[in-house]
C-alpha cells in the first residue's frame, strides 16, 4: 500500500448487517419487472427508513443484496427486528410466488473503509449468517448475540457451529426467535408490557378463532364449535401442548400478527382458518404456521353439505387433526435437527431418532437405538422414548438369527413393558409399546389391549389405527382390519408411518385369499417404504398364492438386497413371530411354489 493509500483509508469496529431476498433468481425469472418493483417499493417504504431511523449508513447494493454499517450493534439488531417484523406484515395475503422475503446476518468487526467502501474480516463473517438465515429470519454471530442479549429483551436459537464458505475457522450462529419478545424499538416499560412465556418442552399449538367468511352471523356458532372440536381433538395427543379454547379465543374478531399470538400464550404454532358457507354447502380452509419462521407448514381446504352439520363437523376435524399430527411431527424433526449436538434435551434425541426408526430397516435402526438411549440417559423414565426403543428393538428381532434375535427380544419386551407401565394414559405410547407386545413378546392379549386402549384414549391417533390394523388382520378379523387401515389413511394421508395401514390391508387380503389386491397393497407398502423387508416377504406370499412364481423370486431377490446376508431359507424365520394360523397359510403358500422346503422350521 503507497503513502496515499495509507492515508485515506482507516480501521473501525461496526456492526455489518448483510441482506438479500431468497429466492430472488426465481422471482426475477418469474415476474422481472414485477418482482424489481415491490423490491424498490419496500426499499424506498420500509428498509432504508429504518436503516436511516437507526442510525445506519448503506454501504453498497448489489441487485437484491444490501451492505450497511451501524457503530452500534443494538441499534443494527434493532433495525434487523424492525424491518422483518414489518415485511412479515406486509406479506400477509400475498401469495407465496410473490412475496418479497429478506435474509439477513448481523457481524460485529474490524473493518477497512476505503473510498467509502468496507472491507475485512467483519464484512465477510456478515455475509456467512445471512447465507444461513432463513426468509423472514435474521441469523448472527456469536459476538452479536453477546452483545446485545443483556440489552434486549428477546430469544436466541443456537445453531452451533459452521463451516461457512472462504472463512478458514467455523462461525458459531444464532437465530433470532421473532416471534419472541415485544418490539425491539419500543423497549418494555413495565406497566404495559407483556412478558414472553417460555415454550414448552413439548410441540405447542394454538387455533385461533375461524374466520366466519358467510355474512351470516348464524354460521358463528358453527366456526366456533369447529375450533373447540379441533382444540379437544388435538389434547388427546399427549405429546402436543395445545393452548385451551378459553386462551385462544380472546382474540376472535381481532387482527392479530400469529408472531404476537406466539408470544403472549408461548407457543411455537399457530392453527388459523376461516369457514364460508354459500347456500346449502360450506367450506372450511385451515393452515399450520411455524410462528418462529413464518412457514406455512401444511394447508388445505375441506367441502361439505350442511344436511348434517355435526357430522360434518366431526368429519373435518378428524381430517384436520389427522393432517396436522404429521405436519407437526415433520416440523419438530427438522427442528431438532438444527439444533448443536451440545444443546439437545431428551425430547430432541427421540425426535432426531424418529426418521431412522420409521424407516424400519436393519441399516437405520442402530443409529435409532443410539439416539433413544441418550434420550433415556437424559430422562430414564421417558415413557415415549421407551416405547420407540422398544420397537426399534424389535425390527432387530425380526430380521436377526440367534443370540442376537434373543437379545433383541428380551431388550423389545424390558422396554415396552416400562412404556406402559410410564404411559397407560397415553395413546401413542400405548400404540408403539402394544405392538411390540403383540408381535415381539407374542403376548396376543396384551398387545390387543394395549391398542385397544390407544384407539380409545385417540380416536383420531392414525399410528394406533394402521398397528390395530395389522394386529386384526393376525388375529382372524380381516374386514375389521381394512375398516382400521382406511380410518388410518384418511386421518393422515400424507403421513410417512402410512406403509402401515397399507401393510393392514395386505395381510388382510391375503387373510381373505384376495391375492391380486394383496398385491396392490404390497406395492404401495413398498412405494412408501422401500427398505420395509416384510412388505417383500409378504408381496412372495400373495405372489404364490397367484401362482406367480417369477414375480415371487424377483422378490425374494428384492429382499436379499435389503437385509445383508438374507438367503431364501431364512423366509421362515421372517414369519415365525406370526400367530399359527396365518404363518401357516404363508409357508404352505410359499412351500407350494418351490420357494421353501420341508416344514416351517
Amino acid at each position: 500500500m503507497n503513502t496515499r493509500e495509507q492515508k485515506r483509508a482507516e480501521r473501525r469496529l461496526a456492526a455489518i448487517l448483510a441482506a438479500d431476498v431468497a429466492g430472488y433468481s426465481r422471482l426475477m425469472g418469474e415476474d422481472e419487472e414485477g418482482t424489481l418493483e415491490r423490491l424498490k417499493k419496500h426499499r424506498r417504504e420500509l428498509v432504508d427508513p429504518k436503516i436511516a431511523e437507526h442510525h445506519g449508513r448503506i454501504v453498497k447494493t448489489t441487485g437484491d443484496g444490501l451492505l450497511v454499517e451501524f457503530a452500534s450493534v443494538v441499534d443494527a439488531v434493532r433495525c434487523a427486528v424492525d424491518v422483518q417484523r414489518e415485511m412479515a406484515v406486509r406479506n400477509i395475503g400475498v401469495p407465496a410466488d410473490r412475496c418479497i422475503e429478506f435474509r439477513i446476518g448481523i457481524n460485529v468487526g474490524d473493518i477497512i473503509i476505503d473510498e467509502g467502501d468496507i472491507f475485512g474480516d467483519g464484512v465477510n463473517v456478515a455475509a456467512r449468517p445471512e447465507a444461513l438465515a432463513e426468509p423472514g429470519g435474521i441469523c448472527v454471530s456469536r459476538v452479536v448475540r453477546d452483545q446485545v442479549r443483556d440489552k434486549l429483551d428477546f430469544a436466541f436459537e443456537d445453531m452451533g457451529e459452521q463451516r461457512v464458505k472462504n472463512i478458514t475457522r467455523p462461525v458459531r450462529a444464532h437465530r433470532i426467535l421473532l416471534g419472541a419478545g415485544p418490539s425491539l424499538s419500543e423497549p418494555p416499560t413495565g406497566a404495559t408490557a407483556t412478558p414472553a412465556l417460555a415454550l414448552s418442552d413439548k410441540p405447542s399449538i394454538a387455533v385461533l378463532p375461524f374466520q366466519n367468511m358467510s355474512g351470516d352471523p348464524e354460521q358463528e356458532y358453527f366456526a366456533d364449535g369447529m375450533v373447540e372440536d379441533i382444540v379437544t381433538a388435538l389434547s388427546h395427543f399427549k405429546q402436543l401442548f395445545v393452548i385451551a379454547r378459553n386462551s385462544s379465543f380472546v382474540y376472535k374478531g381481532k387482527t392479530v400478527d400469529i408472531q404476537q399470538v406466539a408470544r403472549e400464550l408461548g407457543v411455537r404454532y399457530v392453527l388459523e382458518g376461516s369457514v364460508r358457507k354459500a347456500g346449502n354447502r360450506v367450506r372450511i380452509t385451515g393452515q399450520l404456521i411455524d410462528t418462529v419462521t413464518r412457514a406455512h407448514l401444511w394447508a388445505d381446504k375441506f367441502d361439505g353439505a350442511l344436511e348434517d352439520v355435526f357430522e360434518l363437523q366431526d368429519r373435518i376435524t378428524e381430517s384436520v387433526v389427522g393432517a396436522l399430527a404429521p405436519s407437526l411431527q415433520k416440523a419438530e424433526i427438522e427442528r431438532a435437527r438444527r439444533k448443536p449436538p451440545a444443546s439437545l434435551d431428551a425430547y430432541d434425541y427421540l425426535i432426531r431418532a424418529m426418521p431412522h426408526q420409521m424407516a424400519n430397516t436393519p441399516a437405520e435402526v442402530g443409529e435409532a437405538i443410539r439416539l433413544l438411549k441418550e434420550a433415556l440417559r437424559l430422562d430414564p423414565d421417558y415413557a415415549y422414548a421407551h416405547a420407540m426403543l422398544a420397537n426399534a428393538q424389535g425390527q432387530i428381532f425380526r430380521s436377526a438369527v440367534g443370540q442376537k434375535r434373543a437379545d433383541a427380544q428380551k431388550a423389545a419386551e424390558k422396554h415396552a413393558r416400562r412404556a406402559l407401565a410410564l404411559g397407560g394414559d397415553d395413546g401413542a405410547v400405548l400404540a408403539h409399546a402394544g405392538w411390540v407386545v403383540l408381535i415381539v413378546v407374542q403376548d396376543v392379549a396384551g398387545g390387543r389391549a394395549a391398542l385397544d386402549k390407544a384407539t380409545q384414549l385417540n380416536p383420531n391417533l392414525a399410528i394406533a389405527l394402521a398397528y390395530r390394523s395389522i394386529a386384526l388382520a393376525m388375529t382372524g378379523e380381516p374386514q375389521a382390519a381394512i375398516e382400521d387401515a382406511n380410518k388410518a389413511l384418511r386421518l393422515s394421508p400424507v403421513d410417512p408411518s402410512g406403509y402401515l395401514a397399507f401393510a393392514g390391508i395386505m395381510l388382510a387380503k391375503i387373510a381373505l385369499d384376495d391375492y391380486a389386491e394383496a398385491v396392490i397393497a404390497a406395492r404401495k407398502v413398498i412405494e412408501m417404504n422401500p427398505r420395509f423387508p416384510m412388505a417383500y416377504a409378504w408381496a412372495i406370499v400373495a405372489e404364490c398364492g397367484r401362482g406367480n412364481k417369477a414375480p415371487a423370486e424377483l422378490r425374494l431377490r428384492q429382499l436379499g438386497e435389503i437385509i445383508p446376508g438374507f438367503k431364501p431359507e431364512g423366509l421362515p424365520t421372517l414369519f415365525s413371530f406370526f400367530p399359527p394360523a396365518i404363518r401357516d397359510k404363508a409357508l404352505d403358500l410359499m412351500r407350494g411354489q418351490g420357494l421353501i422346503a420341508g416344514h416351517d422350521g
